[in-house]
């Protein structure tokens, strides 16, 4: 069993520090982003990007397979959830190189942790996802940190979905 988890995790995502790919889709991460090991086996891909603070943003990619993690609408729900009173909401689907996209971004309280774990509030936190509704299924992106970091490096995580889908 552990060695097909592996097998379906290496055919998902090939990964070193500036190139990986996911569900078909290659990726190029942004200069400055450093590249960890994913803590789960649901992240397929795990960055941090840091701020000139010192503090980090956290951006992790997700892929279940066709059909998999429910639809766009539920897991931007899930996501904006994430938040203790979410402030500045915004959603905006585009096309990418013929595929959809769908952004969401929002501030607030985040609760970090993990799904039906203790959830930590940090304050003066951002979001901004991307979920890509690729020919494989949706691959899910998530950025989360101070508010700051996340602005920083917005354009970034954009630049870089764009590029591989084009």
């Amino acid at each position: 069993m552990l060695a097909g988890t592996l097998l379906a995790w290496f055919s998902a995502i090939s990964a070193n520090a500036e190139n990986f790919s996911v569900a078909g889709y290659a990726f190029s991460s942004p200069t400055g982003w450093k590249a960890s090991p994913p803590s789960s086996s649901m992240r397929k891909a795990q960055f941090l990007a840091s701020g000139k603070d010192g503090k980090s943003a956290e951006i992790v990619f997700f892929y279940f397979g066709a059909g998999g993690a429910g639809g766009v609408k539920a897991n931007i729900d899930r996501w904006m959830g994430q938040f203790k009173n979410a402030e500045n909401k915004k959603v905006e689907g585009k096309k990418v190189g013929g595929i959809k996209v769908t952004y969401a971004r929002a501030t607030g309280t985040f609760m970090s942790g993990r799904p039906f774990g203790t959830k930590v509030p940090k304050e003066g936190y951002a979001l901004l996802g991307a979920i890509i509704e690729g020919k494989q299924g949706a691959i899910f992106v998530k950025m989360t940190g101070p508010e700051a970091v996340v602005e920083a490096n917005a354009d970034k995580m954009r630049a870089m979905v764009a590029g591989a889908l084009k």
